[in-house]
């Protein structure tokens, strides 16, 4: 089977990192690979943050979780109550940005791209966890200026990085009849 099967089987959300930062030339090949993603016409309307500030990171996920603890979704209250970093203390984080402008839609293309840094992270043994919940620090305008986005581009997303305290376990089941053939 191809590696790049492999890698999309064995990858995983990794919630429990290892101090250690990454090293530069594999944070180099992850945002390569996110900045390879397909985009509608080729429109590459992304931009990618890097964060390895510890404070700014700790600062990021403290504004999340307070905002979190007051949700009407039980089970964000519930990770709010819970005080957990959002990016379960990961030494980097990317945050990935579209374009505010334009006919296309910028969030599928970003999406491709956290895709893409989520596999290359697996294929170099890196963990990774793509973060939704960051949502709650981006609805804190004051705050996102200190993420110095050009002003073009509005943050969508959070991928976190890090050298795996654990190796991945075995993946959950694929849910069945979730494909349908027209002949």
């Amino acid at each position: 089977m191809s590696e790049v099967i492999n890698v999309i089987k064995r990858r995983r959300s990794v919630r429990a990192y290892q101090e250690e930062q990454i090293k530069e030339h594999e944070l180099q090949a992850i945002l390569e690979a996110g900045l390879w993603a397909p985009s509608a016409h080729n429109s590459q309307p992304w931009h990618l943050t890097v964060i390895q500030d510890p404070d700014l990171i700790r600062y990021i996920s403290e504004v999340s979780i307070e905002d979190m603890v007051n949700s009407s979704v039980e089970l964000v209250a519930r990770l709010g109550q819970s005080g957990r970093s959002i990016f379960y203390n990961a030494p980097t984080v990317i945050i990935v940005s579209g374009k505010k402008e334009g006919l296309l839609d910028p969030v599928i293309d970003c999406s491709a791209a956290v895709q893409n840094m989520l596999l290359a992270a697996e294929a170099l043994d890196i963990g990774s966890c793509w973060i939704g919940l960051i949502r709650f620090f981006f609805n804190h305008e004051e705050d996102v200026k200190k993420l110095q986005l050009p002003e073009e581009y509005k943050p969508f997303y959070a991928v976190c990085l890090g050298y795996k305290a654990q190796p991945n376990g075995q993946g959950a089941a694929r849910t069945s009849n979730t494909v349908s053939y027209i002949h």
